[in-house]
């Protein structure tokens, strides 16, 4: 394992933001939009790819491994990427794995992803509590007897002594290191990688119009009554997108196939980057969907 610290952790691979850059005309480099959509209507300053899409220490333990992880699929895209610009994505057949592990790393290195977990580790915390209260409980006290000499008849004070308990032991200690979420994360990873081993390609482009991306850009998605839903788990979902580009979307499918697609699934697509990213989506700033962003954080307050 590297001993390696990385503290700012992309969870939008730089490789992929970089694709909806514009060069500038004065000092250099490129930038794009990073539009805040918790301030839709502030000036929104153009940003290197490096200063967008990351999190601070993100995976806190062993970052340096994880790390590495993600490079050995990040520094495998330009070929895949110059392959889909050209319009023969499918002319090697590790394109098709390239694109799905890009695919699989965004679902998993995510804000959902860590949510979720913190989630579940609550959830866990909270019904070991209860068993050890409520089932355990004469357990429970001669333990809090034998160590602080005390007897605890008082419900908040055994409460208070499982909660000790609970924080001391080994799974809690490897939760507050990071080290549990690092597990995790990687085990998850190659879960899903292995989940959607058999699913295709699909390369789409707009026939009018650009798409932008979220800083929680793969998304599981079904129609469910005519409706586009999204955020499901993998098994319920149908595809799983993610923007490459203003002028390519990736949608794993049943067949290796491109074709373009029409300007309001362009919009219902892009409505989509807007509901699940946390707080900021990307846009190239040649894009003109400033509005459209705008118009979309009314349906993100009231989902």
């Amino acid at each position: 394992m590297s001993a390696r610290k990385v503290s700012r952790q992309h969870v939008v691979s730089q490789v992929l933001l970089k694709r909806f850059t514009m060069p500038e005309t004065k000092g250099g480099g490129s930038r794009l939009i990073p539009f805040d959509l918790n301030y839709p209507d502030r000036h929104h300053k153009l940003k290197g790819s490096r200063e967008c899409g990351w999190i601070k220490d993100f995976v806190a333990y062993e970052s340096g491994s994880i790390e590495e992880l993600w490079g050995q699929v990040e520094r495998r895209v330009p070929e895949a990427f110059r392959a889909v610009d050209a319009g023969t994505p499918f002319n090697k057949p590790d394109h098709v794995e390239i694109l799905r592990d890009l695919v699989v790393l965004h679902l998993v290195r995510s804000h959902r992803y860590r949510e979720a977990h913190q989630t579940a580790v609550v959830t866990v915390r909270d019904r070991l509590r209860r068993g050890l209260t409520q089932v355990y409980t004469e357990e429970l006290r001669r333990e809090a007897l034998r160590e602080t000499g005390l007897r605890l008849a008082d419900p908040q004070a055994l409460n208070a002594f499982a909660e000790k308990l609970i924080e001391s032991s080994e799974p809690a200690q490897d939760q507050a290191s990071g080290k549990a979420f690092r597990v995790s994360i990687e085990e998850m990873y190659r879960k899903v990688r292995d989940k959607v081993s058999g699913w295709q390609v699909e390369v789409l482009s707009p026939q009018v119009g650009q798409f932008l991306i979220g800083d929680t850009p793969a998304i599981t998605l079904r129609k469910e009554n005519g409706e586009l839903q999204y955020g499901m788990a993998v098994g319920d979902a149908t595809t799983i997108v993610l923007p490459l580009g203003p002028g390519h979307l990736l949608a794993l499918g049943p067949q290796n196939r491109s074709f373009r697609i029409p300007k309001d699934l362009v919009d219902e697509l892009n409505a989509v980057q807007i509901l699940a990213a946390n707080r900021y989506v990307y846009l190239h700033p040649q894009s003109g969907l400033e509005s459209f962003v705008k118009a979309g954080v009314s349906s993100r307050m009231g989902r």
